[in-house]
């Protein structure tokens, strides 16, 4: 089952995104170095009598300068993608007190939530299950197969309600028995801020989960939860 990070977690939500872009830099930097080292050791301990030929010795630099190139443009593609995220969040701080459609977790504290299943087209029975911020499963009832919204009242089969907390939901699929796999159940939160973090774009929802704009299937002015 896939998990949104809660709120405290998000610097490293958006970290992960990011991580594989800054070690592709650090690498190119690093190799820079090396060069560098590399040729300064080279033309300090050459023999004066057989002096580096002057054809290698032009490879060599024209190397230099095609190592020295990439680093520089790696650093313009660096910033020229911080420019353009930081336009995509003044876009996007006009989706602030919209309701947002997404997969992401529930603050649940007692009342009812509207759920959206979408059961696979080959199953002939589908079950909402829901789990605990932990990944435990701890409610799971058969639903209709046309996607029709759910009502989720957050009690267990013999009426006991369901601790405060965050939960997570998805169908789970079945055909003739066997297990299809897994579809999302989504649902409407308000948007109550985006924020930049590490170089990415996060959208906060209200019940505290972070994610990212991609993963918004809807937006709706208001009512949709």
């Amino acid at each position: 089952m896939t998990q949104i990070l809660p709120t405290s977690a998000t610097a490293a939500f958006a970290k992960a995104a990011t991580s594989e872009a800054t070690t592709t830099s650090s690498t190119v930097s690093s190799d820079f170095e090396t060069f560098i080292k590399m040729l300064t050791v080279q033309m300090e301990n050459q023999d004066p009598l057989n002096p580096i030929d002057s054809s290698e010795y032009a490879a060599q630099l024209a190397a230099f300068s095609s190592v020295e190139q990439q680093v520089l443009t790696n650093d313009l593609l660096t910033a020229l993608a911080a420019q353009l995220n930081t336009s995509g969040l003044a876009q996007l701080s006009n989706w602030v007190g919209m309701d947002a459609r997404s997969s992401a977790g529930i603050a649940f504290d007692g009342a009812p939530q509207t759920l959206y299943p979408m059961p696979a087209s080959l199953a002939d029975e589908a079950y909402l299950v829901a789990y605990d911020s932990s990944g435990n499963e701890v409610h799971r009832s058969e639903i209709g197969l046309d996607g029709a919204p759910v009502e989720w009242a957050g009690v267990l089969d013999g009426g006991t309600p369901i601790e405060n907390g965050t939960y997570y939901f998805e169908v789970e699929n079945y055909a003739n028995g066997e297990l299809l796999g897994s579809t999302p159940a989504e649902n409407y939160q308000t948007v109550s801020e985006a924020q930049m973090v590490e170089g990415q774009i996060v959208l906060i929802l209200e019940s505290g989960q972070p994610i990212f704009p991609e993963n918004v299937v809807a937006l709706s002015n208001g009512g949709g939860s």
